[in-house]
């Protein structure tokens, strides 16, 4: 099922029937099969294959494996518990290892044999051809989890005395990544784990990479459900619940307390800017989760009606608060606006977070700015070829300072903005006033 390679060698193989054996019979045949490869990709199913870290520590076993780590590639629908099981029956004698922290030099000195597994997540390689386009899904969905050489495994890490009216204070994350001899999948299963660098990601970016997250899956889902009517409201509903709610999740609540605060500036000053990040994520939300209660009302049945109340009240009192505090952003409708393909099939453009962060940002207000200062000019959208790609905009709301200061844009080849100013409009740090060259 790996079309994606059989058109590769078909563009090879067609390269020669035209161009050197002239065969245009063969060449018919094989354009109709390379038709077929790309119907497959766009329509056929294929489950995602999930990788496994494996460590073999101890002088107990040989030379080729000791102290080594190997990233394996495990079967269609293979769960941990069965690829270790497997595992351990090729080494009965073999102690399994229930930390995934690396292991000390007892372990790996000691006589017998120990043997780590934790799944690990691939890295996404995408061609460089699709970056920064709409590139439907399933397209994207192959390249998830096939051309990787990269695979990281995050592990909690406390530091400091654990807070217990804020777990997310002093939460790190220890981010390790192995990169492997090869590229899976390849001719083994397996291959040898040749680099290992690891990084410790601090509670604030943990908190962004989380917002950032949780907007590309609310995004993805509202996607989904406008393209296709016919899908079960189920998962919207969990979604929804699970980040309204605040009994559920405990809202934004926990990064106020964490983040927001004079004390954390203080001693971290260097943090300004990912602090309104974070800020501009949580304004960023508002909207997504607005267009999800609204398909979530649309699908409605009696049964859900309850939830869906509860829902639309807990949203209403969100809503007001983080526009007051964070500001109000407004989406552009290709996020919202179904475009089939010309062919009529169902195409689904995969919204990324990176694509989500350079959102068009038709107001930002702030409770404690004037009205002449929130009125100014708002950036302006342009829509991509298929309505669901804007130009690159402003990443984050940067604070306002007594001098000017230029940032350069990422040029688009259609559309050249050249630079933003940032300018002193004698407003609050929280507002940012953005003027197009």
């Amino acid at each position: 099922e790996m079309w994606e390679k059989a058109i590769q060698l078909s563009k090879e193989l067609a390269d020669m029937y035209e161009n050197k054996v002239f065969d245009y019979e063969g060449l018919g045949n094989l354009l109709k099969k390379r038709a077929t490869f790309y119907e497959n990709i766009m329509k056929a199913m294929r489950p995602q294959a999930e990788y496994f870290a494996v460590g073999y520590y101890g002088q107990g076993f040989p030379s080729f494996l000791r102290n080594k780590i190997f990233i394996y590639r495990g079967k269609e629908y293979e769960r941990r518990e069965d690829f270790n099981l497997k595992l351990l029956t090729q080494f009965p004698s073999a102690e399994k290892m229930t930390s995934t922290a690396p292991p000390g030099e007892e372990i790996k000195s000691s006589p017998k044999q120990y043997v780590q597994c934790f799944i690990v997540k691939p890295v996404m390689n995408l061609p460089p051809n699709y970056r920064d386009k709409p590139v439907p899904e399933q397209i994207l969905n192959y390249y998830r989890a096939n051309e990787v050489q990269q695979f990281t495994h995050s592990r909690p890490v406390r530091k400091g005395e654990k807070d217990p009216d804020n777990e997310f204070a002093n939460m790190w994350i220890e981010r390790t990544t192995y990169t492997t001899a090869y590229s899976f999948p390849g001719i083994l299963k397996w291959f040898e784990v040749k680099q290992i660098t690891t990084e410790e990601i601090s509670p604030l970016e943990n908190a962004i990479e989380t917002m950032e997250l949780t907007n590309e899956k609310i995004s993805n889902i509202v996607q989904q459900h406008v393209w296709d009517r016919s899908l079960p409201v189920h998962p919207l509903s969990m979604l929804l619940n699970g980040i309204v709610d605040p009994a559920v999740m405990g809202g934004y609540t926990n990064y106020e307390k964490a983040f927001f605060t004079e004390k954390y500036l203080q001693e971290h000053p260097e943090d300004q800017d990912k602090i309104e990040l974070l800020k501009q994520l949580i304004a960023l939300q508002m909207p997504l989760l607005a267009e999800g209660i609204r398909i979530h009302g649309e699908k409605l049945t009696e049964q859900l009606k309850p939830l869906h109340d509860r829902l639309t009240a807990c949203f209403k009192e969100l809503k007001k608060k983080v526009e007051k505090q964070y500001g109000v952003i407004t989406l552009p409708p290709s996020l919202t606006e179904r475009k089939p393909s010309r062919s009529g099939s169902v195409v689904l453009p995969y919204i990324m977070s990176s694509t989500l962060r350079r959102l068009s940002i038709t107001s930002v207000a702030s409770s404690v700015v004037s009205t002449s200062s929130t009125s100014s000019d708002s950036t302006s959208s342009r829509p991509g070829s298929d309505g669901s790609i804007l130009e690159p905009l402003l990443e984050r709301r940067i604070s306002t300072a007594s001098r000017a200061e230029e940032l350069p844009m990422k040029d688009d080849g259609d559309n050249r903005i050249s630079k933003l100013k940032r300018k002193d409009w004698s407003v609050s740090k929280s507002q940012v006033i953005v003027e197009k060259e």
